[in-house]
């Protein structure tokens, strides 16, 4: 009974959720917070939250492309990590992670769950413009917005629920119906006012900006990063960036961050080499244009610090890389890993080369290299990892699985690793059961069932892992039962 009100409570979240997602800048001016007291903390216990939160990121995984590049994931928690230790709820249990879409935007979800747009990061000038953002979005959790708006929205009626929920669905399936479906919901409740965004906003600026400061970020870097996006919004019309539609940027706001930033004293914050390397990372990545991102780098290369020349040299061996130009890329990282001993995403993308390359043995001699100076770097030992499992080395791929950090092996990317390592190992039940966790883990618990079921007619099934099978299946597909009710 309890999961089922917990997915009940996922589900009218969501839905929730993505309506106010779905509001122009326009309609979200109109909401205003309600003085509802402290009755928040009783809306959701702990567990709840942190089920929601899990819950809500495997949802994400099945609808978007969530990247799992580990060096660009370590990046990304690096920054929410530093942010969150100065925030005024330290000990929050905070999920930072990077949205593959060039779009400009970032949410924070339940449970702490917070995404960043590849677009927003490679609009970002400076890195303390990214940690503005994030530290906004740390802010809105912290301040438990998204809960108290929820609340408000218990308070509807199911017909009114279920309808915020169609809507998804459709939206999912059409636009035009999914947009459709909202209009009736917001005609069918007129008298009914969701209090949410502006003041939500300012407080999430005045609390972003604090924790922002205690981070040793440039707090002018929130109204310059708002003023150049409300500029540049002019030139989208109606296809203004997601963010302005969620976080609609006033003159006022703009006005009152800069009245906050300038009573700090001005000084320079310098952008750290990892965050120059992620920005050019994540441009090739999402790239639609060889010609027109090698010309980016081109001229960047003859511009700017050293470091800022490097990571230009750096972005065009990623993408001689990309073009298996091997021994073009092989020839810029040998030449950056020199320059720059100690800058592992370059030690780690000259090993790729002989990665790529075939090189395996070459390969394994460079993450070596790289895992002496980074012992705990856990990119590192995934791509080092992958590289035994290719070269035929099973069973150190194995034991080098234990070494790897606590958090991934909660993600996507440890399920499916473990599960080619015990297949490397010929342990196919092993094998499907990981799988399956990996699906799951994606969002997919249909792929994840017939996983489990491979596993349990698999020939080296043993007692002890057939009786977790049979728990799993049975979590499985009673999860899958509720999402076809919800359905």
């Amino acid at each position: 009974m309890k999961f089922k009100t917990t997915k009940r409570k996922f589900a009218l979240f969501t839905a929730f959720f993505f309506v106010i997602s779905s509001l122009s800048a326009e309609e979200t001016d109109k909401i205003k917070l309600p003085d509802m007291g402290d009755s928040t903390g009783t809306l959701i216990s702990p567990i709840e939250e942190k089920k929601l939160g899990e819950a809500f990121f495997r949802r994400l995984h099945s609808q978007i492309n969530i990247d799992e590049d580990l060096e660009i994931q370590h990046y990304i928690e690096s920054v929410g990590n530093r942010l969150a230790t100065n925030s005024d709820t330290p000990s929050y249990p905070f999920h930072f992670f990077v949205v593959l879409d060039k779009s400009i935007n970032a949410f924070a979800g339940p449970g702490g769950y917070i995404g960043i747009n590849s677009g927003l990061i490679t609009t970002t000038e400076s890195e303390s413009e990214l940690a503005s953002v994030m530290a906004h979005e740390i802010a809105h959790v912290t301040q438990r917005h998204l809960y108290r708006a929820f609340e408000a929205a218990s308070q509807l009626s199911l017909p009114t629920a279920a309808a915020m929920l169609a809507a998804i669905l459709l939206g999912t399936q059409n636009a035009e119906m999914g947009m459709a479906a909202l209009t009736a919901i917001q005609a069918g409740s007129a008298q009914y006012q969701i209090n949410f965004t502006r003041d939500n906003e300012q407080e999430a600026d005045r609390i972003g900006m604090q924790t922002l400061v205690h981070s040793n970020y440039d707090p002018r870097s929130m109204p310059i990063f708002f003023e150049r996006l409300q500029q540049s919004s002019r030139y989208y019309g109606k296809g203004i960036p997601e963010f302005l539609r969620t976080h609609p940027v006033t003159v006022s706001r703009i006005s009152d961050t800069r009245g906050r930033a300038e009573k700090y004293p001005y000084r320079q914050y310098p952008d750290s080499p990892d965050y120059l390397l992620t920005k050019a990372k994540l441009r090739i990545k999402t790239l639609d244009n060889y010609n027109d991102i090698l010309r980016y780098f081109s001229v960047r290369q003859k511009q700017g610090t050293p470091v800022q020349r490097a990571v230009a040299r750096y972005g065009l061996g990623l993408i001689a890389l990309k073009k298996q130009q091997f021994k073009k890329a092989e020839a810029i990282f040998r030449q950056l890993v020199h320059e720059f001993p100690n800058q592992s995403q370059y030690l780690t993308a000259w090993a790729k080369t002989a990665f790529e390359s075939g090189k395996f043995d070459m390969a394994l001699a460079r993450y070596n290299k790289a895992l002496k100076i980074f012992p705990k770097n856990t990119a590192i030992q995934y791509e080092y990892i992958s590289t035994l499992l290719r070269s035929g080395y099973a069973k150190k791929a194995y034991r080098a699985l234990d070494n790897l950090n606590i958090k991934i092996k909660h993600q996507p990317t440890y399920y499916r690793l473990l599960a080619e390592t015990y297949g490397a190992l010929g342990k196919q039940a092993e094998s499907h059961r990981y799988m399956a966790e990996y699906y799951y883990a994606k969002g997919l618990t249909p792929f994840a069932i017939t996983q489990v079921k491979l596993a349990q007619k698999s020939k080296d099934l043993n007692f002890y892992l057939a009786a977790i099978l049979d728990d799993r299946l049975n979590y499985f597909l009673e999860e899958e039962k509720m999402h076809q009710q919800d359905h």
